[in-house]
This record gives structure tokens, C-alpha cells and sequence, in this order.
């Protein structure tokens, strides 16, 4: 196998200074980068305005857009479109022309455009390493576009860790085919073969004059060469990682000042002249129908305020977001609802799902051999609705002109929400573009277009921009959670203390993670949908969260019936690989067999490991309980992960940090309370998240392995961190806590 190379290492450690006001989201989002901007071309490449939707012209064609961006020349225009958009949904992103993924401006600019979006994890600056790194040049003279449904590819939504191995492939292959291009440009002008030519720092030499060609060039030169509209050449050759000069090394993320200095505009911060703000009437209850509302009552409150029932829509939109709330408080009062009766609590939740399954459970198929085994476990694990909170709720700001939409709005899914938007408005998609400033966290909680189609409806009534800005009760209630987990384990051991069977039955929360990297003979994992009370969805791992809980917690429960270490037992069932390889330098990092199980009452130490998205990651964790108190103190977090080839190291110890920080709120503190069809804690003062001085000391340790291609890191390291703690509290305390979030109850 590959040797993997270590990089550096970071501790962190709580300063005695910090105080319990702070979250793990703003330690996460504080990185993000500012919107797609339009520069005017004296701005330079690097300079940006401080709004990132409407610098450009207003309704300028594909061809002014571009010549704006760079002074240069469009060289792919066609009567039907741009081929930007010739992508058919489904269709490979490597089967784009050049000219829809590249621009290269006469003033020596290179744009590169995206349908991915970045909302904190990092992207935009990964995109630009691919492209420089391709293109030979500078990463400071490439910029991107990304995520605007009139101007970029649809390249699919940005989740499930796909930016990494699908997106930057793309970019990378066509900036190759872009890097190639120019040196068959540049043996034609000066009669040479293009394979004694090389490019270096964005230009191609004369070997043996003193010569010159630039991208800049090309671009006056042959701006409508036919390579343009076509796809990159098959046999396109791409730069091995040993030879990575940009990519596999640190970039920082290119608008990283205006975020530190509040100069980015995020989609809660734009504004348009004329602007109105919007506010919508929500159920009391999820599952409430609307049966009246008297629309005057807001005209009452404030005079010129704009009413507006669409169906089960009610909403107004006034010139002040002051003004706009008073409204909605007097709609409020007249509003009349029915709601449904019986709903669920988050008390009779394992009940609930239990009888809500879409199929029949199946049995155990291994019951004779678990019956007849030296030791058993059975046993159920539960996980809780959890929300996102994301520092920036859900904003959108809408604007009409005639029969089209331009909405600027914080999504993950910016072509599915055009779609969302155009089926909902009753318009052709072609009249929706949907545009996406860099915004305040997502984390798989912004895949759908909710405050854009509520900022639509307004605007289109009042004939002015809208802007919807979400309260933090309103996306505690009305966003989608992620989904809550019961899960059954039966599993045995032989008298040599090796799992002999694994029956694992995943209700309600998903696939995710589900089968077992462990090296077992009789195995059976299945998961069983069920009809949520909630409204759920994605979530960061997605239901790898639940999986890797009570798979992992089950691990240690079989390593004490089998008098094992946690550890050995691990090793005993796995094979060589990248998951054994992770989990032993995590435990070497950590100091596992050196240090001896601490003798102060109620502090414990746990493992847990796990893959998930082509990545691997191993936690080793120390504990402190006070079990008079009720309090779980997590002192040290020692972390291993491991995707392929290390793309940009800071981002991704930045993305390994934040899933450790995040992951520590659904171990310990974040559920959903709900009851009579409400939230019981729909606020930040009562859904309690880390706090920096919550935050332990972490060790973050990063295998690079140049010999395998890049994995996506955005959401594999959470996954280690709630089994760690709880295998560790259980060591501390003798008692094992089978749900999420981990609660020491002193009654027992």
C-alpha cells in the first residue's frame, strides 16, 4: 500500500477568556467567501464590488456580459442560447464545450464558470487551484463565476461531498484542454510542432527565440476557434499530484478579508432601489389549514402595506422589515386555521415511528446462528430531529421584469430551484434565473427555494423587488430537519471473541453509511422508510450520522462482552486498508495503548472510526463526567481523516475542524422538542449549541495520499465524533447511553 504522508498538525484549545454566547456556526462561517461578482474590466481580476448580484448591466446579452468581464470575446454564441445551458440535465459535465466553462479575456483575465455554489466549505477557492493549476498561471489572475442559472453549467446540486471528485475534474480537464489549445495556437503562428511547447506562468516560449504567446493573445487572435465548441479531447492529459504546483497547497479562500471586515453582501444584506420587505403568515401548528384571513387588516396596521393570498400563501411586503411584521401581526389575528388533531411528541417518538413504517420490518435472518452463540447483543439506539442553524437563515431577494424573475437567494441547488420556481410561478424555466451570493452556511439544510418563491409571489404582486428574510423561529420551524433514527442491532460472538452475525435495521432515517466495514461472515443491514412527523431532509453525513452512532456504539458494547479492548477488537475485524490504517494513527496520535484508563472517577476515553463518500476518518476522545451535575465535559478530540490526495490543506483542516465543532452539538445538547404539532424550543436560548467554551482541545491529523484521486471532506469527519463520546462516557461511568444526543441522567 501507498505510504500516506502526514501533514501538519493543529491543536486548539479554549481561552480562558471565552464565554458560553458564541456557536460553532459562527466559528464556521466567519471563512466564507463574498458572492460571483461582476468586476467592471478596470477593477482588475481580483477586485470585486460590494454587491454581488446587480453590478453588472442590467439585461445585458451573454456576449456584453462577458466582453464586461474581461474585454474579451464570447467565442461560442448560438440563436437558441448559450452553451452554458445547451446541458441537459443528466448530462456529463466533461461533455461541455470550452466556451461554457472557460472565458479568457484580451486584458490577460480568465473566468471560469461553475454551477456550484459556496457556502462556506470552500469551493470557490478549490476551483480556481483546478483551473490554475491546468491553465499554468497565477491563481490571482482566474476568477469564478459560480452558481447563476443564467451564465454558468448546471453542474448539479452542491452536496454529498461532490465538488471535490466530480466538479473540479471537470474544471481541471477543460482548463487542460484550454492549456493544450494554446500551445497548437501558438506552433501555428511561429511553424513549430505544439509538442516542444510548454506553458509557464500563463504564457508559451519559442524555444529557441524570444518569443511570446499569452492567453491573452489567443483570445484576439482566434477567438472563434472551433476548439471552443467542443468538449475537452478525451485524451486530455492532467497534472499528477507529484507535480501539483498550486493545487495541494494552501490557497486562501479569495474574498476572505470582506468576510473578516463585513464588506461581504450576503443574500440578507442585498438591496435594490424601491425595495419592499417581506413577510409571510405561518401556521400555528404544522399541518394547519388556512380557512380565512382578512386582507384589509394589514392596510389598517399600515397604511400602502401590500396583502397577498395566493392559496394557502399569505404574505405582505411594506417598505421597512419593521413595518412589514406589524402587518403580518394584525393578518395574525384574523387568521383562521384548523388543525389536525392527534400529532405526535417528540416523547412518543420510537412509538410513533414504529407504527408509521412504509414495510414491514424483516426478522433476523441469522437466528439460529444468534440464538446458539457464546454471546449476544440486542439492543436499540435512538437519534433525535436535529435543525442546521445556519448563521444566515434562508433569505432571498426577487426582482421581475415583464414575465421574467431574477432571484438572488442562499441555496445548495441553485438549477433545482429554478425549476422549483418556475413549476411554481407557472413560467417556463428559461424565465427564471436564479443567482447565489457566497452565503452564511448550508450544511445539506438549503436544497429548496422556499423564501425565493415566497419573495416571487410578493414581488410579482407589488411590481417591485422584495426581499424575504427568515427570522430564527421561522427556520427553526418551517426548514426541514434531519431525520430522526431508530435502530435495532442484534449481533453475537463466537467463544474466540469474533462476531459471528450483524443484523442492523435503520428505521425512518436513511442508507446512508449503512452496511458494515467490518470484516463479518453473516451480515444483514437494511433500512426501512416510516412516515415522519417532521419535516425532514439533508443534513451534513446525512443518516451516516445515525449509523455510525449506534454501529460504532455497538462495536465497544461487543468488545466488553468479549473482554476486549475497543480498540484491539476493532483491529481483530478489520482488513488492511484506509479505514485500519486512519484508525491506528489515530489511536498512535492519541496515545491509546501509552496511556493507562485514568483513574479519576468519571473520566473515560472512546474511540470510533468509519467511511463514508470515498473519505475515512478516526476519533479518539477524553472525557470527563460529573455525574452529580449531570455534566458531560469532552476534553480532548484527536482526529485522523484521510481523502485521497489533500486538494488545499488549510480548507480542508478548516472543513475538518467544523465537522468536529458541529458534531459535538447533536452528541451533547441539539433535539428538537416538539409537541401538539410545535417546536417546545424554536429559539437559541432554548436549542442549546456549542459554545467556544464548550470547544476542547482538538487535534486535527491529515493523511495525504497523492496516489489516490481527492474525495470530497465536508461531511465524513463528523461522523466519528457522537460514538467517540458516547463509547467514552461509558467507560467513564459504567453506563451506556444509547441515544442523541448523550444525556447523563443522575436518576439512572
Amino acid at each position: 500500500m501507498a505510504q500516506c504522508q502526514p501533514l501538519s498538525v493543529l491543536r486548539l484549545s479554549p481561552h480562558p477568556s471565552c464565554r458560553p454566547s458564541r456557536s460553532p456556526a459562527l466559528a464556521t462561517l466567519t471563512t466564507m467567501e463574498r458572492p460571483s461578482s461582476f468586476p467592471t474590466p478596470a477593477s482588475g481580476p481580483t477586485a470585486a464590488p460590494a454587491d454581488g448580484l446587480h453590478s453588472a448591466p442590467t439585461g445585458c446579452t451573454r456576449r456584453q456580459f462577458l466582453q464586461w468581464l474581461g474585454a474579451g470575446v464570447l467565442w461560442v454564441v448560438t440563436e437558441s442560447g448559450v452553451h452554458a445551458q445547451a446541458r441537459s440535465r443528466g448530462s456529463r459535465g466533461d461533455q461541455l464545450p470550452l466556451g461554457a466553462r472557460l472565458h479568457l479575456g484580451e486584458d490577460g483575465s480568465i473566468t471560469v464558470f461553475c454551477g456550484k455554489v459556496e457556502c462556506g466549505q470552500g469551493a470557490r477557492a478549490e476551483i480556481l487551484q483546478a483551473a490554475a493549476e491546468e491553465l499554468r498561471v497565477p491563481p490571482h489572475t482566474v476568477r469564478a463565476l459560480l452558481a447563476d442559472t443564467h451564465e454558468t453549467p448546471d453542474d448539479g446540486i452542491t452536496a454529498g461531498s461532490r465538488t471535490t471528485p466530480s466538479t473540479l475534474p471537470q474544471v481541471r480537464r477543460a482548463a487542460a484542454a484550454a492549456r493544450e489549445w494554446l500551445c497548437r495556437v501558438a506552433a501555428r503562428q511561429w511553424e513549430i510542432e505544439p509538442s516542444v511547447l510548454t506553458v509557464e506562468n500563463g504564457q508559451v516560449r519559442h524555444p529557441h527565440q524570444d518569443l511570446r504567446f499569452t492567453y491573452a493573445d489567443a483570445a484576439r487572435l482566434t477567438a472563434r476557434d472551433p476548439a471552443w465548441s467542443s468538449p475537452a479531447p478525451e485524451n486530455v492529459t492532467l497534472t499528477e499530484p507529484a507535480h501539483w504546483q498550486i493545487m495541494g497547497h494552501s490557497l486562501a479562500r479569495p474574498n476572505a478579508s470582506d468576510i473578516v471586515t463585513g464588506a461581504h453582501r450576503y443574500p440578507s444584506d442585498l438591496r435594490r432601489p424601491g425595495m419592499l420587505y417581506g413577510a409571510v403568515l405561518r401556521p400555528p401548528a404544522w399541518g394547519a389549514q388556512l380557512e380565512s384571513v382578512d386582507l384589509q387588516a394589514a392596510e389598517r396596521a399600515v397604511p400602502g402595506v401590500i396583502a397577498v393570498r395566493e392559496g394557502e400563501f399569505v404574505g405582505v411586503a411594506a417598505p421597512t422589515s419593521a413595518e412589514a411584521r406589524r402587518a403580518l401581526a394584525a393578518l395574525a389575528e384574523t387568521a383562521r386555521w384548523t388543525e389536525p388533531a392527534n400529532a405526535p411528541s417528540s416523547r412518543t417518538l420510537d412509538r410513533h415511528l414504529r407504527g408509521q413504517l412504509e414495510e414491514s420490518p424483516p426478522g433476523n435472518p441469522f437466528r439460529q446462528i444468534w440464538e446458539t452463540a457464546a454471546q449476544r447483543l440486542r439492543t436499540t439506539y435512538h437519534v433525535a430531529y436535529v435543525q442546521h442553524v445556519p448563521m444566515e437563515t434562508r433569505a432571498a431577494l426577487a426582482e421581475w421584469e415583464g414575465d421574467r424573475v431574477t432571484v438572488a437567494l442562499g441555496t445548495q441547488n441553485p438549477f433545482g430551484c429554478r425549476r422549483e420556481l418556475a413549476r411554481a410561478l407557472d413560467l417556463p424555466e428559461s424565465n427564471v434565473r436564479v443567482v447565489v451570493p457566497d452565503f452564511g452556511g448550508g450544511f445539506g439544510g438549503k436544497h429548496t427555494a422556499e423564501a425565493g418563491m415566497e419573495a416571487a409571489r410578493l414581488a410579482r404582486a407589488a411590481g417591485r423587488p422584495v426581499l424575504v428574510h427568515w427570522t430564527r423561529e421561522e427556520e427553526f420551524t418551517w426548514a426541514y430537519f434531519r431525520p430522526a433514527a431508530v435502530i435495532d442491532v442484534e449481533a453475537a460472538l463466537d467463544t474466540s471473541g469474533r462476531i459471528v452475525c450483524w443484523h442492523f435495521l435503520n428505521l425512518n432515517s436513511g442508507r446512508a453509511a449503512l452496511d458494515t466495514p467490518y470484516d463479518i461472515p453473516h451480515t444483514h443491514c437494511r433500512y426501512i422508510p416510516a412516515r415522519s412527523p417532521l419535516r425532514q431532509g439533508s443534513y451534513r453525513a446525512l443518516a451516516a450520522t445515525a449509523n455510525h452512532f449506534a454501529r460504532e456504539s455497538a462495536m465497544d458494547e461487543l468488545a466488553a462482552l468479549a473482554g476486549a479492548d475497543p480498540l484491539e477488537f476493532r483491529l481483530r475485524h478489520l482488513p488492511p486498508g484506509r479505514l485500519r490504517t486512519v484508525l491506528e494513527e489515530a489511536a498512535r496520535r492519541f496515545g491509546w495503548n501509552e496511556r493507562r484508563p485514568s483513574t479519576s472517577p468519571g473520566v473515560g476515553r472512546g474511540l470510533a472510526c468509519g467511511t463514508e463518500k470515498g473519505s475515512y476518518v478516526a476519533a479518539c476522545v477524553e472525557v470527563a463526567v460529573d455525574t452529580a451535575a449531570g455534566r458531560i465535559e469532552v476534553r480532548r478530540i484527536c482526529q485522523v481523516f484521510e481523502c485521497g490526495a489533500v486538494v488545499n490543506p488549510d480548507n480542508l483542516r478548516a472543513q475538518v475542524e467544523g465537522c468536529i465543532l458541529m458534531g459535538l452539538g447533536p452528541a451533547l445538547w441539539e433535539e428538537v422538542r416538539f409537541a401538539n404539532g410545535r417546536p417546545a424550543n424554536a429559539a437559541l436560548s432554548r436549542y442549546r449549541v456549542p459554545r467556544l467554551s464548550d470547544l476542547p482541545e482538538i487535534e486535527v491529523h491529515l493523511l495525504n495520499r497523492p496516489d489516490l484521486p481527492p474525495a470530497g471532506a465536508g461531511e465524513t469527519p463528523i461522523v466519528a465524533v457522537a460514538p467517540a463520546i458516547a463509547n467514552a462516557v461509558a467507560r467513564a461511568t459504567g453506563r451506556r447511553i444509547r441515544q442523541m444526543p448523550i444525556r447523563w441522567d443522575a436518576t439512572g
